[in-house]
């Protein structure tokens, strides 16, 4: 057998061009992500087929025309921009004799160079766990020898075998840490819960903008690129919205089309942020050609999430990109805001998008008026406690004109437990 090479930088691609539509992939995209990745392209190799031959992937004479481009130019590993099989790795090696990786590996790996917390990291190492497990036996004719030695011949477990328990174990033992990490969230989850603070998400496919935008909207310094995948790790940070007071923004990992399974499950404690907010910002790119796309594999991925239920709102980005494009809002028939066109690069149009998450957020906020008696002490000392009046007059008949606000659970809370005693006291 050959000997396994380390990733290398020196990559020769490789494209199907299929039929179906459903199982195309996008070249360019491929080129971002070795780019991302930190590969050199030495020469991207295509074809058109219907469906993946079995044992290559690609047609036998195209593989060998690959083999050849290979040996020519020296290159280090190949890229497919696909998902293959083991069996299929197993044969491209042995005939390219240098490593392949697929579409899934080469993501995986770019997440293992971007994560940066002790989450992140367990949870790209969960998924590149249960991604190479199936792929032990590539290139390792060693794997299949049984333990040797005094006392240790004869039937028993092999390498391979080994390898495999080693891998299971190392896996649940990354669940049960994440297991912590995720109750450790879900108790600052309930705490904002029960102060009521809102919270609003940051979606959308990798490179939209999101970290330029949550950098620009909350004064952060999370890093943000021209590459996809730059931010993993979700970053929450407070705001203040007008009539709202304040508001959590959580920034959150980039989808891409066909997201590997794997990573969807490693990633379900910080995607549980997307699910349980109270708004999602589902940050586009409105200079790219494939925004129509990019959108559609979004929904996807909120869909798979569970996610796609909650209130959205469209924030198109890159304004500054486009000639003829300006900051605005666009609403519905109902006149409720539909998406906002903004630049978070020139920060163009974010007074516009502070303005309509208000509006989404404000119907979870009671404002009323009321006009209490002077024997009603006892419930101007609750909405003082509650920290909700907002201005106090004396009218000139005795009575207090009060401006209260506060969250609209609280409010209800209160309507049940004074009844028509409050309600009375509603001027408006």
């Amino acid at each position: 057998m050959f000997d396994r090479y380390e990733a290398g930088e020196q990559a020769i691609l490789v494209h199907v061009d299929f039929t179906d539509e459903g199982a195309r992939e996008d070249l360019a995209e491929l080129r971002m992500l070795v780019s991302s990745a930190g590969a050199n392209v030495l020469s991207v190799m295509t074809c058109r087929r219907s469906n993946p031959q079995p044992k290559f992937f690609i047609g036998t004479g195209k593989a060998q025309e690959v083999a050849m481009e290979v040996k020519n130019l020296g290159a280090d590993v190949v890229i497919f921009n696909h998902a293959l099989t083991p069996a299929q790795e197993r044969n491209l090696e042995r005939l390219f004799e240098c490593r392949v990786l697929d579409r899934t590996t080469l993501i995986l790996d770019i997440f293992a160079q971007r994560a940066r917390t002790h989450e992140g990291k367990l949870q790209v190492e969960l998924a590149q766990l249960r991604h190479i497990s199936s792929r032990l036996v590539r290139g390792w004719t060693h794997l299949e020898r049984q333990k040797g030695g005094i006392g240790l011949r004869g039937p028993g477990e092999t390498q391979l075998e080994t390898d495999r328990r080693l891998i299971r174990e190392r896996i649940t033992n990354i669940l049960k840490r994440l297991d912590k990490v995720e109750k450790q969230r879900e108790q600052g989850r309930r705490a904002r819960i029960r102060n009521e603070i809102p919270v609003v998400s940051l979606v959308g496919y990798t490179n939209a903008g999101k970290s330029t935008l949550f950098n620009r909207l909350t004064q952060s310094d999370v890093y943000a690129a021209d590459q996809l995948f730059a931010t993993l790790d979700p970053t929450l940070r407070r705001i203040q919205v007008e009539d709202i007071g304040t508001v959590i923004m959580a920034d959150t990992v980039g989808f891409i089309r066909h997201l590997p399974h794997d990573l969807v499950a490693a990633f379900k404690a910080t995607l549980q942020e997307t699910r349980e907010a109270d708004l999602q910002l589902h940050v586009i790119d409105c200079a790219d050609e494939r925004l129509q796309d990019n959108v559609a594999q979004v929904e996807l991925v909120l869909e798979e999430i569970e996610a796609n239920e909650l209130p959205q709102l469209l924030v198109y980005n890159k304004v500054d990109m486009l000639p003829d494009a300006a900051p605005r809002v666009e609403r519905d028939d109902s006149g409720r805001p539909r998406a906002v066109w903004v630049s978070a690069l020139t920060g163009e149009g974010l007074e516009l998008l502070l303005q309509v998450i208000g509006e989404f957020l404000l119907p979870g906020i009671a404002q009323h008026r009321l006009e209490l008696p002077p024997s009603a002490g006892r419930l101007r000392s609750l909405f003082y406690q509650m920290k909700a009046i907002q201005s106090e007059q004396i009218t000139e008949h005795g009575s207090l004109l009060l401006a209260i606000r506060m969250p609209q659970s609280d409010w209800n809370r209160l309507l049940k437990q004074e009844g028509e005693a409050l309600s009375a006291f509603i001027v408006s």
